[in-house]
């Protein structure tokens, strides 16, 4: 697939950043730091590669890897600096410096003066562990001589948790850099990329998560069957492998995190169920796992939206591409690489509309945060969800003025995403029962009724595929 779609946000940043540089600034520091993050294979690398090639300024693009240590951290960089095309590369020519700090000055004597230049350290995480004191050496670097030059250094990083931290009070860089978040692609881009309508492009998304390299070998206008017939056959496509490389880069093998995050992907929500499908895992054991998964943003703990506190919190995978891996292909790899992938193709039409129908619904909410016009009342400060520990009863979309304990609802909500059958009246009803069991909603609690196939009632704000896509444009 040819084409860069999307990031235009991204780019539009990275290229003010970039000239701000080139303006130098009023203090006479014109250097500038940003610190990227997004989740793996978002397309993070393929958007700096984007910028710096379109930028025309002179680079050094450095990627550091999970399996080398600081001595071989500092000589790849050495390398790479050799390589690129900043005018002092030849200053790292045959040199071998033993550690950062040495680099670092060799960094300061290659970059130009009189023009913008940028810097990449791509997979800085890395660096950080296998270097504890590598984040004090680039804020002393920083702080002394590469923010006096035009240059742009962008440190990106896969480790959402981590990179967050590097701003902390208590972190050697902070607010030294501009925080950037990559997200995956949006609905809106895929439905552009594929040249689908809205229904198919909302499936392609659950099945991708908006990853590039996913959507790169989905073929041109097919549906998310004529997609995964192909995945099915092929171990090396890219949506078996993004999910396996996720895992691995986040977890040692023998995690206990591991095992936990397998039965949430599997469908277990709450803590004690997610416990005993776990073979019965010891308390303490489940919250070090919870407490790992949500710490690195792999997996959400979302409570009830409502007027109430509550403590029935769910857990639920934050990937949506991720979530459908652990549902249907990581379990059952060892098929698909002995050639009988088939029979994880049947497994997947069989559950595929129970499973997208409950997967649908955070896109379904925050499309509807996002509408501008038959989305969520004005005043809504957050979207969610309400449940009880007996699901009665449990509603799909919950508008408030702040979450997850609100002072006013807003509006209630139903989703229904079946192929051919619109919401009717019989939902409407129970939607209407629903309001009534929502502590803080009433009779005039506005209504919002989300289908697949339309909406055949009147008296709900009604919103479909179209209007949910529009909402990410």
């Amino acid at each position: 697939m040819d084409g860069f779609i999307g990031r235009e946000r991204e780019l539009t940043a990275l290229e003010r950043m970039l000239r701000r540089v080139e303006d130098g600034g009023r203090t006479g520091r014109p250097g500038r730091a940003v610190l990227m993050r997004g989740r793996r294979r978002v397309g993070k690398s393929r958007l700096v590669e984007e910028f710096v090639e379109h930028s025309g300024a002179p680079h050094l693009f450095f990627t550091a890897s999970a399996q080398s240590t600081a001595d071989t951290d500092v000589q790849a960089f050495v390398e790479a600096a050799a390589a690129s095309d900043l005018p002092g590369a030849g200053n790292f020519v045959g040199q071998s410096p033993r550690d950062w700090d040495a680099a670092f000055r060799l960094l300061v004597s290659a970059l130009p003066a009189d023009r913008p230049s940028v810097v990449v350290l791509d997979e800085m995480p890395y660096l950080i562990r296998n270097d504890p004191g590598f984040e004090g050496t680039l804020q002393k670097f920083f702080d002394r001589e590469l923010s006096r030059r035009p240059v742009l250094i962008l440190c990106v990083g896969s480790d959402l948790a981590m990179m967050e931290r590097l701003n902390d009070y208590d972190r050697p860089f902070h607010q030294r850099g501009t925080e950037m978040v990559v997200p995956p692609l949006s609905p809106a881009d895929v439905a552009d990329m594929l040249d689908l309508p809205a229904p198919e492009a909302f499936d392609a998304y659950l099945v991708s998560g908006g990853l590039p390299l996913v959507l790169e070998e989905w073929p041109r206008g097919g549906g998310v069957f004529d997609y995964l017939e192909e995945v099915v056959e092929d171990p090396t496509s890219a949506l078996i492998v993004s999910g396996e490389r996720s895992l691995a880069a986040e977890f040692p093998p023998d995690a206990q995190a591991r095992l936990v995050l397998g039965v949430i992907g599997a469908g277990e929500r709450s803590r004690a169920l997610i416990g005993r499908a776990g073979g019965g895992l010891p308390a303490s054991s489940l919250n070090r796992a919870l407490q790992l998964l949500t710490e690195k943003r792999v997996v959400e703990a979302v409570a009830p939206l409502s007027v109430r506190p509550s403590k029935e919190t769910r857990y639920q995978v934050a990937d949506p591409h991720l979530r459908f891996w652990l549902a249907f292909l990581g379990p059952h790899l060892s098929e698909i690489e002995r050639g009988r992938g088939d029979l994880t193709l049947a497994r997947m039409r069989t559950s595929w509309t129970s499973w997208r129908g409950r997967a649908i619904e955070p896109v379904v909410r925050e499309s509807l945060f996002r509408m501008r016009d038959g989305g969520v009342p004005e005043g809504t400060g957050a979207v969610g969800g309400y449940w009880t520990r007996t699901n009665d009863p449990e509603i799909d979309v919950v508008a408030a003025d702040r979450g997850p304990i609100a002072q006013r609802i807003t509006a209630v909500g139903s989703v229904k995403w079946l192929e051919n059958r619109p919401f009717d009246a019989h939902d409407l009803a129970g939607l209407l029962r629903h309001r009534s069991q929502l502590p803080g909603a009433d009779e005039t609690t506005p209504l919002i009724a989300v289908a697949r196939a339309g909406v055949a009632v009147d008296g709900v704000r009604a919103a479909g595929p179209d209007d949910l896509l529009a909402a990410w444009r």
